[in-house]
């Protein structure tokens, strides 16, 4: 019989209300949080963007309110949305398809979609002919990431986004506005790397779920009040009891665009596994570190992206570094093995694996794979998977 991971016991006191607010703005599917946002300043605007990554200081700057949409995960049943892709595609645009045509979008003003994969580039197409009355715009990444050609390129994106959201909301992006917002942003960065850092340091302290949950608030949250939820949370969980299971410690990747569904990382922690680092919403944290907040900031920017943001397969990786860095990566974070989970169809991901598998079988580091989507209900053959796996390491230190 399939058994599908069942749900945390509720937790008491703060930390329980963090968890439930979090949880509530994952379910969140209507964006009623944000259409209260908007209700607050009839000048409010908000702008929708499709993973992995977007410059989310330059809609702050404009005065907008940047909004990950991540897709329905399985929380919504997809009726229209197959209507419009093959079936040999991700799962993740059509049930952003089911999101559009049901109404659920309706809270944004404009749509951001970055160059992903040529899915995504379809689907910019698609929004263009179903939101005639919003901002539409294929936000196109350098792949040349020299300053003088790809640097120059990335800052015009920059600053066309910059002037759609101004008009908008009526407030335009000065230079001082956009290093106001850059510090704003610089302060994320550094709350989410301190939850990082506990993480990898005492997993037990920060179930998958709850990480993950945190993360996602900031795709939905002002970039402030996020940084303080973040705060506060790192601060309580050290102030918890929870202690240390006999779990083996493992790296995700793969999962950076399509979203793992929240009973698939609590099946895996489950099965043996503490998930010390991984690339789970990753554009939240896709320059880790802070970005310089004097001189031109959109060369800053342009630089942090080019010279500074995380391996991900949907960037062009010019230095044929990918391979390598995971590796390197495995052994700052001390994983005793790697998790290969991509979504199927992704071809990004799944173009990557190969060479990343090859780093590391060179480097004797144990791995497993195995493909999800986002509304992956059951788990018995996952579970059996990576509990192997854990065992695996456990007895003989290899897979």
């Amino acid at each position: 019989m399939t058994i599908a991971a069942p749900a945390e016991p509720a937790l008491g006191g703060r930390l329980g209300a963090i968890i439930r607010r979090a949880t509530e703005l994952y379910e969140d599917l209507d964006f009623k949080s944000v259409l209260d946002w908007k209700a607050k300043d009839k000048t409010r605007r908000a702008i929708g963007f499709l993973p992995v990554y977007v410059p989310r200081e330059v809609i702050h700057a404009a005065g907008g309110l940047p909004v990950g949409i991540m897709g329905g995960g399985d929380m919504t049943e997809i009726v229209r949305g197959d209507s419009y892709f093959q079936s040999y595609i991700c799962h993740l645009p059509r049930s952003v398809i089911e999101l559009a045509v049901s109404g659920r979008l309706d809270a944004m003003d404009g749509f951001l979609f970055p160059s992903i994969c040529d899915v995504i580039r379809n689907l910019s197409g698609m929004f263009k002919l179903l939101k005639p009355d919003k901002y539409v715009h294929y936000f196109d990444l350098p792949q040349n990431f020299r300053a003088g050609l790809g640097g120059k390129f990335y800052a015009h994106e920059m600053r066309s986004v910059a002037q759609a959201v101004a008009k908008m909301t009526g407030s335009e992006v000065t230079d001082d506005r956009l290093r106001e917002s850059i510090t704003v942003y610089n302060a994320n960065r550094r709350a989410i790397a301190a939850l990082l850092e506990l993480r990898i340091e005492k997993p037990w302290l920060i179930p998958a779920t709850e990480y993950y949950l945190m993360l996602r608030a900031g795709y939905l949250l002002p970039a402030d009040e996020h940084t303080a939820l973040v705060n506060e949370y790192t601060l309580m969980v050290q102030q918890s009891n929870r202690r240390p299971l006999d779990n083996i410690r493992v790296m995700v990747r793969g999962a950076f665009c399509e979203q793992p569904p929240l009973a698939l990382l609590r099946t895996l922690e489950r099965a043996g596994c503490y998930l010390v680092d991984d690339d789970f919403v990753v554009g939240s944290r896709f320059i880790p570190d802070p970005i310089k907040a004097e001189g031109d900031p959109w060369e800053a920017l342009a630089e942090a992206f080019m010279q500074r943001s995380l391996p991900t397969a949907s960037v062009y990786d010019e230095k044929h570094q990918k391979g390598d860095l995971l590796v390197r990566r495995v052994k700052d974070v001390r994983a005793d093995g790697v998790l290969l989970m991509a979504p199927s169809f992704c071809d990004p991901a799944l173009l990557d694996q190969p060479m990343l598998q090859s780093a590391l079988e060179e480097a004797g580091i144990p791995f497993t794979s195995f493909k999800y989507s986002e509304d992956t209900g059951q788990f018995q053959v996952i579970r059996e998977q990576a509990g192997t796996f854990a065992d695996a390491i456990k007895l003989w230190g290899t897979a």
